[in-house]
């Protein structure tokens, strides 16, 4: 659906290492100094659902097809990239373009690697990537208001969108992100948003890179970084970035055993895509027969007509209606056929908004 995820952070906080674990491959060099990423590596990741499994255990399909999701990493970030410095431009310009954020942030203490603002403090570097996507919104705001200022004195539309963009202004000016501004439920602010593609609105997932030993334990620097992101209604997700990438070469199999082994039920990188997909406003509904079990995505509230044209514009064109069953339904009778003889089997209109997990099958006429 073209929707995807920036891996931010500053330099070294194990960006690039976490990217070759989400794409299973070495797909982004890794080294220990600063700007080692400069141009953005992108993979399309496929999302774990164990819905999918269950599914094919029951009908035995020839292959199995996953919703997927892009990540995007992002080069390091430094003090003043706002202004340029580093590689700032070309990380805020690359930043623009992704619709969630996952902050990586380094929760682990190890003199042998470096860290470029010279000790372990994650609510330190939060703050700064934070302040420069601040300095670049407010940036990006001045201009506009220069332009709204002269149009509305012959407009109102953008009279009433100048005294919003004062008021945003404001509160950039006092070190707040757009994501914590109050006035944004109203038309000017999203056109506002549309047209500058706020750097601070977007929504963001702390990763909080920690060592082996604290994957199921809570270091000083992971509890205060939940206790930050609690603040600002963000979510944290553990992982270890050095462990992933040595999982990569696992089987499915091998991977479940070592997780056990460790005290893990699913990696950090399983949590990290599945609550990215959900942050990214996205469902999965599924198609079963027995020569594939298939995850669509779409967005979350999309009604059965549009939910079709996923599959094929004519889809959506000719609909006719949805017949679906819920995938709680479908498990329990173990069948399509005994669902629909249970009576578990729904006929829907066009107006029918689906819910995560249900399996559709449309009618339609061309």
């Amino acid at each position: 659906m073209g929707l995807s995820i920036g891996i931010v952070g500053l330099p070294n906080v194990g960006k690039s290492s976490t990217f070759n674990a989400l794409t299973k491959a070495q797909n982004a060099q890794s080294a220990n100094y600063p700007f080692c990423t400069i141009e953005p590596n992108r993979a399309i990741v496929e999302v774990p659902d164990p819905r999918l499994d269950a599914l094919a255990k029951l009908i035995n399909p020839q292959r199995i097809l996953r919703s997927q999701v892009e990540f995007v990493d992002i080069a390091g970030l430094v003090k003043g990239a706002s202004k340029g410095e580093g590689l700032g431009n070309q990380f805020l310009g690359n930043i623009k373009e992704v619709d969630v954020i996952l902050h990586l942030v380094r929760c682990f203490d190890d003199s042998d690697i470096t860290h470029v603002e010279g000790s372990i403090d994650p609510i330190r570097d939060i703050e700064i990537i934070d302040l420069e996507l601040i300095l670049a919104d407010l940036a990006t705001l001045d201009k506009r208001i220069e332009k709204l200022t002269r149009q509305a004195k012959a407009d109102k539309e953008a009279k009433n969108m100048l005294d919003l963009a004062l008021e945003l202004k404001n509160h950039l000016e006092s070190t707040k992100s757009v994501r914590s501004f109050a006035n944004k439920d109203n038309q000017a602010f999203e056109m506002l948003n549309k047209e500058l593609r706020f750097l601070s609105n977007k929504e963001v997932i702390f990763g909080a890179n920690v060592s082996e030993d604290h994957l199921n334990s809570e270091n000083e620097h992971i509890k205060r970084l939940k206790e930050y992101a609690k603040s600002q209604n963000c979510e944290v997700i553990t992982l270890c970035a050095k462990l992933e990438e040595e999982m990569i070469g696992m089987s499915d199999e091998e991977k479940s055993e070592f997780l056990k082994s460790i005290g893990c039920e699913y990696s950090g990188l399983e949590q990290i895509i599945r609550a990215g997909f959900y942050k990214l406003g996205l469902i999965s509904y599924f198609t079963a027969g027995e020569k594939e079990v298939r995850a669509w995505t779409i967005r979350r509230g999309a009604c059965a007509p549009e939910a079709a044209g996923v599959i094929h514009k004519d889809f959506e064109k000719g609909f006719i209606r949805a017949e679906t069953i819920s995938y709680d339904d479908f498990i329990l009778h173990g069948s399509e056929a005994k669902a629909k003889e249970a009576g578990a089997l729904r006929i829907e209109g066009k107006e029918y908004v689906i819910q995560d997990g249900d399996i559709m099958h449309f009618r339609f006429n061309v």
